[in-house]
């Protein structure tokens, strides 16, 4: 278990503060959003709640590893163009020829990062709330096939 650890890539995407009050005065809990990856193309998300900081980022993780998707990476990059939509939010994914990088905002970054991407161009319109952008990244990335995948699946021959 140590060693799958080691070569995680690990990014807290969001903490948030909710406070509920009481007779005492307000009483703090907090809630984290984090993306889990190994950087050879198997990523999850995971929310958490807790406490603490450190608890609900640790929870966050652990629900991560439970949601780990394996996503076809081609070269360094997504092997075709692909949207995914998750309430208000819409994110499209474009494959990039190598040395473009990864043009995308934080949280598709971050994401992009822990799969092991390096050459992507993305735009996402709608809602930036991060929770539902990660929702629809992965919506986008459940969809990506690869070239041997849509082969083996129509039985044709390439």
């Amino acid at each position: 278990m140590s060693d799958n650890r080691s070569d995680q890539v690990e990014h807290v995407l969001q903490i948030r503060r909710c406070a509920c009050v009481v007779k005492g005065g307000r009483r703090f809990s907090f809630t984290g959003l984090v993306v889990v990856g190994d950087g050879r193309g198997s990523v999850g998300w995971g929310y958490g709640k807790g406490l603490e900081v450190p608890v609900a980022v640790e929870k966050a993780t652990r629900s991560a590893d439970r949601t780990r998707i394996k996503v076809s990476v081609v070269h360094k990059t997504i092997p075709h163009r692909v949207e995914g939509r998750y309430g208000a939010s819409k994110v499209l994914l474009i494959p990039a020829s190598p040395g473009t990088g990864i043009i995308a905002g934080g949280v598709v970054r971050s994401i992009m990062n822990c799969v092991g991407v390096t050459d992507v161009l993305t735009k996402s319109s709608g809602s930036n709330c991060p929770l539902t952008l990660v929702r629809a990244v992965f919506e986008a990335l459940k969809s990506l096939r690869s070239r041997e995948e849509v082969s083996r699946l129509r039985g044709v021959q390439l």
